[in-house]
């Protein structure tokens, strides 16, 4: 052994080239040793044995070498190897594998031996006969690496080589013929070998075809035999079916070269004619063939070829006939021979007789076909979704073809050309949500192709491809959905469009249209109107010049003079449309259109009607031609026809239009022909066609002019029908008086703007509308251009009223008669306190101390008598007094030079307020109220930077209010702190928060009932502010502010509730609703009530009244604030509430428990003083019923009627009536000033006439004080309402006409003037000349709250200088009252106005709401307005559609609603002229009130945001976008509307936010954080793009949704876009759908070009790594993207989704990518159909395609080769055990993938397969060795399409293993077969024991060295063929027998010996 070690230590270096060398040096010693060292010595041996138990493959291989032997013994050596490779396959059970296929025995032989190739042949062949008993499936696994690699290895170009691959090809097919029962699998090998064959030259095709033909010859064979055995005989049709299509498929490779098409097809008919001699019948499989050949025909240029086809075609048709075939698997109508129809079509016009000669024939056969799915339509039959391999272009055709056939309107299925094909053009605005179906869209990409070439414009190399490859794929499709009952015409369109794009294919559209026309003619089909559209292809054919004289010759036998009329007229439209595709045919037309034809035709008018049909046609198309065709036209004109007349017209008024002919030149001659147009709608509307080109011209021709626009007028005013005509006759009448001078139409229609709006008065048509509103509008227009200057004018008063109001200080304090102290009230609102002489030493002082000593004088004086309502009564007062006093001071201040204030409001205020607390601290109970109220009121009248005296005004009246011994001071601070509260600064949230609460504590704590009504006044003073205020959008407390004042309200509603259901004992179901609703707060401050366990001692009396007054009104007064907080129900029931208290005015819907009798009774009071203003708020937000008002002011006049009638009377009583009269008259003002509803005239002077009975009959003073209040409220006092800001007041103070029913003003009202004068007589009387006092100072201080009601103005307090509040109005005449505007505005004023509730009597019909919308339309393009009251004048329009209930018309039901928005628009564009339509727009766009709006006016709103933000103040748009975001998040949690309605308010946010950022109106920070915060809330509510589960219109809504959304987005700022738009993949895990909205908008945005492709690049790792569920639709968006990206872009992509699949979790999504953009780039895209399993299943079909591409071939080596390296992972992934219980596998595959597993391998491999000619050879290896199957099932439940072989190894390097294990005795194992007979084994041979170094193998041991337990191990797997494969470690069985080279080494005889001792064994 020492002789051998130097050398044997070599093996162990790392070199394999040293390795090599050691060996052979080994061998070599062998040779030359003596006895004792050769190889059968025990050194030699050793030696030997060490070299074959080397872990190297490169030693183990050297040992091994064939070549090391001499040529005599090849054959020999090849023998023994043979055996041994028989007797290992045996052992294992036929489940020998190898770890590569170098490691194969045989493919060594190969490699190393030219000398045995045909000994090898030999050996295969007789191991496949010998092995079959194992079974052929086995044998043929075994030899298939041998097979693969002859042909991928061994170059065909070597002859040698090539005969070898050729000699063991045809081997095994002769092979076949030999064991015809086991050639099934041969023949299946042979198949998936023919795959691999190359054919890159004509020999290689050549080669291609001699085996394909010795294959036949023995498919021939086996055929036969299973028929004659009638066994199997489907499977081996099937296996002929592979057969051919396999062939043909090659044969058709685009690099083929096309002499050997013809070879194949000869193959398959002879394969066909076979099995048809045979008997066999026709199958399924064979549609494949089909499709084969046809795409074999269809790429076909010679002629041999294609007659070739054609035969094999109809043989193929002639057996499916013959065999009664019925496809029952295709679940579709359509057959795939229809393919077939068009190429035989085409082939009509070959010069071939022969091939026209079966191309008729097959068309025949195909004629019988295509017929019966004209009868029997099978398109409700759904196609099966199949996910497998397309290799073929037929398929994907024949799929489509199925899937169009199939589908209807609804279907949801989808296409390539639908998503990517580009048209060019960015899609319109309008409709980006239209989605088109195939035909559809095909034809609009064929048109814009067209158009671009005939423009010269460039195309794109996409274009370029599909205009040269598909037009004939397509017209294939097209030409089989002609006759599809849904898709017809669009199929025919398609083929139009073909015919435009490649004008070669004009004869064969030609012919096809002769052949379709054959079909649509005949009399049993009964498709008219498909044979017209047919009939229509042929003027598009002639866009070819070259086509011409064939359509022109085959229209022109039609236009003979004997032919039918019909088919005469038909011609010449066909000839009309061939000219305007070609001029060229204008010749031919010329002679057909010739005037004398009229004449010869004219008694046939369908003739006339066609001809001048193409007259107005050619007229208007090219007008150069039409002069040609003048006297045509005069023809026409002529003619006695009006139709043809009307024609006639329209064709001049073409020529006009164009101006090739003078209008009233050619008005002389053809006037006088004009028939009565007043008989035929057709006539009277070309009529106006024409002479609306008159307008140019008509001041030179006046008098011509004259008479067309009297013609013109005539029409528009006709009222001769009512059809449908008629209505589009005058409404183009109407369009053609628009376009004349309003001066010119004046001077022939008389009265023009009466009549005209009297016409627009009466019409209901809404085209008519249309035109008129245009016609107003011009004149509008005209009358604004021609407007008188601007006049000022001081309003002159005029009404008796006013002029006793004017003069009222002077008689009540004039000359000294009567002093402020005798009348207070009066005083503080109309007497102003001014020194005598101002000295320069103190003017400050004087003035201060005057008006300090006023306020002691009159607090003293005015009694309040523990009266709430006077009370209000005295604070409003005081409110005049404090502005008085604080501008006194103010101008005082201006004149001290030396103390000019920063801020002299605040100065001045100031000062007063430390005066005043020093004097109501000082002052008796009587003064001190009054004083204590006065703060207040100086509070309410300051501005808001004064907030320091307001603020400490609240610190001192908050004192004042837990003074619970001091009543005086507790009530009237309670009452002056809620108006503080009210103004309290924004920022004071402390302050304003403690002063409810301390309101609230002393409502609860206190006993005093007043007290507690004076809390309850100044809860409802403090609920008018509450959520009215906005914080700055990037404030952190902002919430918390707005939910804490949400509280607030909840605590002031349930305490109020609980203090009057306490108080009054009642059991009220509404009240206790009301606490249970804010029952959520009631145990704050330990304060909790149960309203069931209310304190019963408690008893009222009458002085109480007052108090729950205070709470009624505090109550009522906080309807606003519930209302803001979205509290609807709970705004009723206060309401409801309300009502119920007053007698005779019970709730309008009444309820049992709306009210309790008994101590409720004293509710009344409060309730009828707060009414007024709860009416005023819900008609202000359309709460009230119908005639509910009405029901409410009869109550009221019922009531005070009552009252009168008792004679003697208490303190309640009084009270009573004295709240009942003011709040009579308060209603009536708050319902007439709104200007919605009307009162009846004889109601109302009923009313007032007892409101006057109570101060002119003698009455107690509190009596005549609400009469006379009542009376100066109904004429606008607002005396007593709790209002911090008084209701608007009218605009304007117009005067209507009188009428039944008041809905103005009463100042406004004529009709209750004398009424009304003569009760102001006698209260201005009685406050002159009175010896009752108290009447006396009543009666001022009631006609002193209407003269400080009609004159004052509020005024700012920082002015300069001194402002008259008794100046008069200032108005503007600037309309005459005959203009079009006044007419239209008096119109719109009077509209209802006398008909309010009874819409059908008195005034005749009800106007239409389509005529006041027209109006409204009109008057929003006015450039001004008169100064109505807009305000009133909208409100009350909003409201028309429910006024007139029924008679609304029946078809405007589905449009309810457009008039109110028609008012939205309407003060949108007059709310920057009128502050009234301000206010209008600021209370809709409230969130409280927004929340109750329609859904249609709030999308309009939304719309027209932009607007909005114009008109409001900067606060207020930020309040407007606060409230809309608040809106928006509301929708997540709605419940009221649909999906379909929230859908459109977020599409309509969208559009509002883009017109915002459009605007350029970002001016500030906040307004673009608001904007910003309503985006970020809108895309939370974004859906998923493309939902699953989502009906067909919500979808198209979600679509336009997204589709505004990015529009959206692309407008908003970079900056901030691109930050909102991060995602964070670390930390969005938790909001995968969020990430996946904002990826798509990322998508978009790139789309549009607004943020860089860069951007999108940057998710490509976190993109396909993520389900394809999820994320589809993003990687259709992300495909559609790059579709215009730059060709490398795209590559790029491509190369790195196929490298990111090698490590994705989930596999199938960078593969679907691939197949989407491989799918759109690739010439198959419009025949694609778009689905996650489609993308796939082309896969193989559109990458080849793609990288066959020229320009994409750069990538393709590459990409095929991490292609590769991705499909043998997941191969790995599908042959590997089952991982446990987790989420992803051994090679990180997620296990949802399992589903996909089978399919996905197939495709892939398939792929690769296709593109193995861009691998090196080392690469092709290994495709092949990834055996894919059909049938394996795996224990995992996933369904197998795979062989459980060998995983290939990176290197050819054997894997050592460990010794196998055998299973446990419990685990679960496959069945073992019976147990075969074995033959005893010999006892061991010493000396023969094989090494058991790391190196051990578990493949057969050398037979030389065996251990009884190694064989038995081995006899246990070849027993248990489902254990582990043999070739799983170590060397190959030539690697093992590497004794035979050592016993060749002496004589053969020991070679033989030796191999016969160790058969025994076996």
């Amino acid at each position: 052994m020492e002789s051998y070690a130097p050398l044997l230590e070599k093996l162990r270096l790392p070199q394999p080239s040293l390795q090599r060398l050691a060996v052979i040096s080994v061998f070599s010693k062998l040779r030359s040793a003596p006895s004792r060292l050769d190889s059968d010595s025990g050194p030699g041996r050793e030696a030997v044995t060490q070299c074959l138990c080397s872990a190297s493959s490169a030693v183990v291989d050297q040992s091994s070498a064939l070549e090391g032997s001499e040529p005599r013994f090849v054959g020999l050596f090849v023998r023994g190897i043979g055996l041994l490779v028989r007797l290992g396959f045996r052992r294992s059970g036929g489940s020998w594998r190898f770890a590569s296929t170098e490691a194969h025995p045989f493919v060594k032989v190969l490699l190393y031996r030219a000398e045995a190739r045909d000994e090898l042949v030999r050996q295969v062949l007789s191991f496949a006969v010998q092995s079959k008993q194992i079974g052929m499936e086995e044998v043929c696994e075994f030899l298939r690496p041998l097979l693969y690699y002859s042909i991928l290895r061994v170059p065909f170009s070597d002859s040698s080589s090539a005969l070898f691959a050729r000699h063991l090809l045809t081997s095994m097919a002769s092979l076949c013929c030999s064991l015809p029962d086991d050639a099934i699998p041969i023949l299946k090998l042979l198949i998936r070998c023919v795959k691999y064959f190359p054919h890159k030259s004509g020999d290689d095709f050549g080669s291609l075809m001699d085996f394909a033909g010795h294959m036949v010859d023995a498919f021939i064979v086996v055929l036969r035999h299973f028929v004659a055995a009638q066994m199997l005989v489907s499977e081996i049709q099937l296996c002929g079916v592979q057969l051919l299509e396999t062939v043909l498929q090659l044969s058709i490779h685009p690099l083929k070269h096309s002499r050997w098409s013809e070879p194949a097809v000869e193959l398959t008919k002879r394969l066909l004619l076979v099995q048809k001699d045979l008997g066999l019948r026709y199958t399924h499989e064979l549609t494949s063939i089909s499709l084969s050949l046809f795409t074999v025909l269809v790429q076909s240029e010679l002629e041999h070829e294609q007659i070739s086809v054609l035969k094999v075609i109809l043989r193929l048709l002639k057996w499916k006939t013959d065999s009664g075939y019925v496809d029952g698997n295709s679940g579709c109508a359509a057959n795939e021979e229809l393919l077939f129809i068009f190429p035989a079509i085409s082939l009509l016009s070959s010069p071939s007789k022969s091939i026209k000669e079966a191309a008729g024939e097959l068309i025949v056969i195909l004629q019988k076909t295509i017929e019966k799915p004209l009868t029997v339509l099978r398109n409700d039959i759904p196609i099966k979704e199949q996910f497998q391999s397309v290799s073929i272009t037929g398929k994907i055709m024949f799929r489509l073809l199925q899937q169009l056939w199939s589908q209807d309107s609804s279907s949801s299925s989808k296409f390539f050309i639908e998503t990517f094909a580009s048209s060019g053009t960015i899609e319109s605005e309008g409709a980006p949500h239209v989605r088109r179906p195939w035909a559809s869209k095909l034809t609009e990409l064929s048109l814009m192709i067209a158009e671009r070439k005939k423009r010269s414009l460039p195309v794109t190399q996409a274009q370029e491809v599909f205009m040269t490859e598909m037009p004939m794929t397509i017209c294939t499709v097209a030409s089989v959905l002609v006759t599809h009952q849904l898709l017809g015409p669009a199929a025919v369109d398609v083929l139009t469009a073909m015919g435009l794009v490649v004008p070669k294919l004009g004869v064969p559209l030609l012919l096809g249209v002769l052949f379709f026309t054959n079909i649509f003619a005949r009399k049993d089909v009964g498709h008219g109107d498909m044979l017209l559209k047919v009939l229509g292809m042929l003027p598009s054919l002639a866009s070819n010049s070259s086509m011409i004289p064939l359509v022109v010759q085959t229209i022109l036998p039609l236009l003979h003079n004997d032919t039918n009329p019909v088919l005469y007229s038909a011609a010449t439209r066909l000839l009309c449309q061939t000219w305007a595709t070609n001029d060229r045919a204008f010749g031919s037309l010329q002679g057909i259109l010739l005037p004398k034809n009229f004449a010869e035709f004219g008694h046939e008018k369908v003739v006339c009607l066609s001809m001048a049909t193409s007259i107005r046609d050619v007229c208007r198309k090219n007008p150069d031609r039409g002069v040609d065709l003048i006297l045509s036209v005069s023809s026409c004109i002529e003619m006695q026809d009006p139709l043809i007349q009307a024609l006639g017209f329209q064709s001049l008024a073409h020529l006009c239009e164009a101006d090739v002919v003078d209008f009233y030149t050619a008005w002389d001659v053809i006037g006088k022909h004009m028939l009565d147009y007043s008989k035929d709608p057709n006539l009277a509307h070309s009529i106006c066609l024409l002479l609306r080109w008159g307008a140019m011209d008509a001041q030179a021709y006046p008098e011509a002019s004259e008479h067309v626009l009297q013609i013109l007028w005539d029409i528009a005013t006709s009222t001769r029908g009512n059809g449908f005509k008629w209505s589009k006759a005058r409404a183009s009448a109407f369009a053609a008086l628009s376009q004349y001078e309003v001066p010119d139409i004046e001077k022939t229609i008389p009265e023009l703007r009466e009549r005209s709006t009297s016409l627009l008065f009466s019409e209901t048509n809404d085209e008519i509308l249309g035109s008129m509103e245009r016609f107003q509008v011009k004149m509008i227009t005209y009358e604004h251009m021609n407007r008188r200057r601007f006049v000022k004018e001081r309003k002159v008063v005029t009404n008796k009223i006013e002029k006793l109001l004017d003069v009222l200080p002077q008689v009540i304090f004039s000359s000294g008669k009567r002093s402020a102290r005798e009348c207070p009230g009066a005083a503080l609102l109309c007497l102003s306190f001014t020194p005598k002489d101002s000295k320069s030493q103190g003017p400050y002082t004087d003035a201060h101390a005057l008006h300090e000593n006023m306020l002691v004088e009159i607090a003293a004086s005015l009694q309040l008598s523990r009266n709430t309502f006077l009370a209000l009564l005295s604070l409003q007062s005081w409110k005049s007094f404090m502005r008085r006093w604080i501008r006194a001071n103010m101008l005082s201040l201006d004149a001290k030079v030396s103390s000019v204030a920063l801020h002299k409001p605040s100065k001045a205020a100031h000062d007063i307020l430390k005066s005043m607390m020093r004097i109501a601290e000082e002052s008796i109970p009587r003064s001190a109220e009054n004083i204590a109220l006065a703060l207040g009121a100086l509070c309410a009248v300051l501005p808001q930077s004064a907030h320091t005296v307001i603020s400490a005004a609240s610190k001192f009246l908050f004192n004042w209010l837990f003074q619970f011994e001091h009543e005086h001071r507790q009530w009237s601070a309670a009452i002056s702190l809620g108006v503080i509260s009210s103004c309290l600064h924004v920022t004071d949230h402390k302050q304003k928060f403690q002063n409810i609460s301390g309101l609230i504590e002393v409502l609860s704590s206190s006993k005093s009932t007043f007290v507690k009504g004076a809390c309850g006044i100044g809860l409802g003073f403090s609920c008018q502010d509450l959520l009215t205020r906005t914080e700055a959008a990037d404030n952190p407390d902002r919430d918390s502010y707005k939910m804490g004042e949400v509280e607030l309200i909840g605590n002031i509603i349930k305490s109020l509730s609980l203090t009057i259901l306490e108080l009054t004992k009642s059991s009220s179901q509404i009240l206790r609703s009301l606490c249970e609703r804010f029952s959520n707060d009631m145990r704050e401050n330990g304060r909790y009530k149960n309203p069931d366990l209310l304190n019963e001692d408690s008893d009222l009396v009458e002085e109480d009244t007052w108090g729950l007054a205070g709470l009624v009104l505090g109550l009522g007064s906080s309807i606003t604030a519930v209302y803001r907080t979205g509290e609807i129900d709970a705004t009723l029931k206060i309401k409801d509430s309300i009502i119920s208290w007053i007698p005779y005015a019970k709730p309008f819907v009444w309820s049992p428990d709306s009210c309790d009798e008994g101590s409720e009774m004293l509710l009344s009071v409060g309730s009828c003083l707060a009414l007024p203003l709860v009416v005023a708020f819900c008609q202000r937000v359309e709460l009230m019923d119908v005639g509910e008002l009405n029901h409410l002011i009869n109550g009221y006049r019922y009531l005070i009627s009552e009252l009168l009638l008792v004679k003697k009377s208490g303190a309640f009583h009084q009270s009573l009536l004295m709240a009942s009269c003011a709040g009579a008259g308060s209603l009536l003002a708050c319902v007439l000033k709104e200007g919605i509803d009307s009162i009846e005239v004889g109601c109302l002077k009923e009313l007032l006439d007892l409101l006057r009975r109570c101060y002119s009959n003698p009455q107690p003073p509190s009596t005549c004080l609400g009469g006379m209040l009542g009376i100066v409220n109904s004429l606008g006092a607002e005396a007593g309402l709790v209002l911090i800001h008084p209701l608007s007041s009218n605009g304007s103070r117009y005067r209507l006409k009188e009428s039944s029913h008041v809905i103005r003003t009463l100042l406004s009202s004529p009709v209750c003037e004398p009424l009304l004068t003569s009760s102001m007589q006698e209260m201005f009387l009685a406050a002159q000349h009175s010896d009752d006092n108290q009447l006396q100072q009543n009666s001022a201080w009631a006609l002193s709250f209407l003269r400080h009601s009609l004159w004052s103005k509020e005024v700012k307090l920082d002015d300069h200088a001194q402002i008259d509040t008794t100046v008069p109005e200032v108005v503007a005449q600037s309309f005459s009252n005959d203009s079009v505007v006044m007419k239209l505005c008096s119109w719109l004023t009077n509209v209802n106005s006398s008909k309010m509730n009874k819409p059908t009597t008195e005034t005749g019909n009800t106007p239409d709401v389509r005529t006041i919308r027209t109006v409204l339309k009109c008057l929003s393009r006015a450039q001004r307005l008169p100064n109505f009251d807009w305000k009133a004048i909208v409100r009350r329009l909003m409201r028309y559609e429910v006024e007139i209930g029924n008679s609304l018309p029946s078809d405007l039901a589905p449009q309810k609603g457009i008039l109110r928005e028609e008012c939205l628009n309407f003060s949108l564009a007059h709310a920057s002229r009128f502050d009234q339509l301000l206010e209008f727009l600021d209370e809709l766009s409230d969130l409280s009130r927004f929340r109750t709006l329609e859904p249609n006016l709030k999308c309009c709103l939304l719309f027209r945001l932009a607007n909005l933000v114009k008109v409001f103040s900067s606060s207020r748009r930020e309040k407007l976008l606060s409230d809309i975001a608040d809106f928006l998040l509301s929708l997540a949690s709605n419940q009221v509307y649909n999906l379909d309605q929230i859908i459109l308010l977020r599409i309509s946010c969208w559009k509002g936010l883009r017109q915002c950022l459009d605007e350029a109106l970002l001016d500030s920070e906040e307004y673009l954080l608001g904007i910003e915060r309503c985006m970020v809330v809108l895309f939370s509510l974004l859906p998923s793009y493309h939902p699953t589960s989502m009906a067909e219109a919500e979808h198209v809504n979600s679509i336009e949704e997204w589709s505004e959304a990015v529009r959206c987005f692309e407008k908003a700022p970079r900056d901030w876009l691109l930050n909102f738009l991060q995602v964070d993949l670390d930390k969005e895990n938790g909001r995968f759908f969020d990430v996946l909205k904002k990826i798509e908008v990322k998508v978009r945005l790139v789309g549009s070009s607004s943020i860089p492709l860069a951007e999108l690049g940057r998710l490509k790792a976190f993109l396909f790594n993520c389900n394809s569920n999820d994320t589809w639709n993003v990687l259709v968006e992300v495909v559609a993207t790059l579709q215009h990206a730059e060709g490398s872009i795209k590559r790029q992509w491509l190369v790195d989704v196929v490298e990111i699949s090698c490590v994705s979790n989930f596999p199938s999504t960078p593969m679907q990518f691939i197949g989407l953009l491989s799918g759109s780039c690739c010439k198959y895209m419009p025949l694609l159909i778009l689905d996650r399993f489609s993308v796939l299943s082309d896969l193989p079909v559109t990458l080849s395609s793609l990288l066959n591409d020229p320009s994409w071939t750069v990538i393709a080596e590459h990409f095929t080769a991490t292609l590769l390296a991705s499909t043998e992972r997941i191969y790995h992934w599908v042959t590997q055990p089952s991982c446990g219980e987790g989420t992803l596998t051994l090679q990180g595959i997620d296990k949802s993938e399992n589903s996909l597993a089978p399919s996905l391998l197939q495709v892939m491999h398939d792929a690769c397969t296709l593109l193995r000619n861009y691998l090196p050879l080392e690469k092709q290896l290994q495709t092949h060795q990834l055996r894919v199957l059909t049938s394996l099932p795996r224990k995992n439940s996933l369904s197998l399409s795979l062989s459980l072989s060998l995983s290939p190894a990176k290197s050819f390097t054997p894997r050592a293993h460990s010794p196998p294990t055998p299973p446990a005795s419990d685990s679960p194992a496959a069945p073992r077969p019976a147990a075969r007979r074995r033959r005893p084994r010999p006892p061991s041979r010493p000396g023969r024991v094989f090494g058991s170094s790391a190196g051990n193998a578990r493949g057969p041991p050398s037979i030389a060295a065996c251990s009884i337990a190694n064989r038995r191990a081995i006899g246990n797997r070849r027993l248990n063929r489902t254990g582990p494969s043999f070739g799983d470690a170590g060397p190959s069985l030539l690697e093992v027998s590497v004794s035979l080279h050592c016993w060749m080494l002496k004589d053969s005889k020991g070679l033989v010996f030796h191999l016969l001792e160790e058969i025994q064994w076996f």
